[in-house]
């Protein structure tokens, strides 16, 4: 038990201490994005009630798509640069709809 302990103990010092680098810390600010655009979705609809997905949401998802994109770029890890890229082409798409639906709303109710 104690040499687990140890082996544990050993991995995360590796991982979160002896690789810190500036790649590290880009990630982690991808990841925060991430977690930042559920925060703001549950607040919506804790807010309306219902489920909703503000457009904030589609901002937090393309800042951190595209970040983590450029971490995957770095590590070359192509099933996380396939991933990302969909991902961040779905997260443009949907706010390139939101936005254009909002333009021809205004010009509908005149």
């Amino acid at each position: 038990m104690v040499d687990l302990s140890r082996a544990i103990g050993t991995y995360l010092q590796d991982v979160f201490v002896n690789n810190l680098d500036w790649w590290v810390l880009l990630g982690f600010m991808a990841q925060f994005f991430f977690t930042a655009r559920f925060v703001v979705q549950w607040i919506a609809s804790e807010r309306a009630g219902r489920s909703v997905i503000p457009v904030a949401f589609w901002f937090f998802s393309i800042g951190g798509g595209a970040l983590l994109l450029i971490y995957a770029l770095y590590r070359k890890d192509p099933v996380f640069i396939a991933g990302q890229a969909l991902g961040l082409f779905v997260y443009l798409r949907n706010l390139y709809l939101i936005l254009r639906e909002t333009k021809r709303e205004p010009a509908s109710a005149i």
